[in-house]
């Protein structure tokens, strides 16, 4: 799923790629799907979209976030999105193809849920998308640790570090599949509560928050997501399903699995102590 080292990098290969564009035309929900979601009536993206010039392309969060114009397309965690250069080779089935006037395309896809929006700037009035525009990337200079500090407030103490992490958008883009490698560096157990953490440890975690996420958006992503291209990211995970059973690198303690809070986490039970 997409996560903000994917956001962040698909977004600068499409600025690299189409930013300057024309949109030709615009085919939605060709191929329904169940969990596909929309703004709107995918009917009307075609008018809305067509003969537009493709503007700049951002990761906010979990989203890349397109400008046509006035126009948005924001793609959800879930939503595939590939390039390429010449239309024969789209795929058949698509939730979204953008045609290019250079013969080139853009085609989103959908396999578990996703979503799929587009709308004129401001007609759009999504809390995650908000937030998401609102607080700062852990990529960016504001994300200091006087902020990071500030995210801890009543009740949090009670939470999980990845109950703390990587819910309730205190940090969007911040998900389950980072969580794993930043809680790796930092030395410290997903379910470790984030009230028996101490002041070193917590600076700890700050700074695998910053440090991991800058190393695995500089590589363009994790090795187990793909890029506009199609490629592997080239940050190698850690913790990861690629991982679960092999050796820790450093002590050499067999990497761990379990599920929890919905999801699967990854852990190695001696660099990582849950007390």
């Amino acid at each position: 799923m997409i996560e903000i080292p994917e956001s962040t990098t698909i977004a600068r290969q499409l600025n690299d790629t189409v930013r300057g564009r024309t949109i030709r035309s615009v085919t939605a929900n060709a191929s329904p799907h169940k969990f596909a979601f929309y703004h709107g009536d995918p009917v009307d993206y075609s008018t809305l979209l067509g003969h537009q010039v493709i503007g700049d392309s951002f990761g906010i969060g979990a989203m890349i976030e397109i400008t046509a114009g006035e126009r948005r397309i924001v793609l959800g965690d879930g939503a595939n999105l590939r390039y390429y250069t010449d239309q024969n080779q789209v795929p058949p089935k698509h939730q979204l193809l953008v045609d290019l006037d250079d013969g080139s395309a853009l085609v989103c896809s959908v396999q578990m849920y996703g979503a799929i929006l587009v709308f004129m700037d401001g007609d759009y009035d999504n809390k995650y998308y908000r937030v998401a525009h609102e607080k700062p990337l852990p990529l960016t200079d504001t994300f200091d640790s006087a902020y990071f500090y500030a995210l801890r407030t009543t009740g949090t103490d009670k939470l999980s570090v990845k109950a703390f992490l990587a819910t309730e958008q205190r940090i969007p883009g911040l998900g389950n599949g980072v969580l794993q490698d930043i809680l790796f560096y930092a030395g410290i157990h997903p379910k470790r509560k984030i009230g028996t953490l101490s002041e070193e440890e917590y600076a700890r975690l700050f700074q695998a928050v910053k440090e991991t996420l800058s190393e695995m958006t500089r590589l363009g992503g994790r090795d187990t997501e793909k890029d506009l291209f199609g490629n592997a990211g080239g940050y190698t995970t850690i913790l990861s399903k690629n991982t679960v059973g092999k050796p820790c690198p450093v002590c050499g303690s067999e990497i761990k699995k379990a599920a929890y809070m919905g999801g699967a986490i990854y852990w190695c039970s001696v660099c990582q102590l849950i007390t």
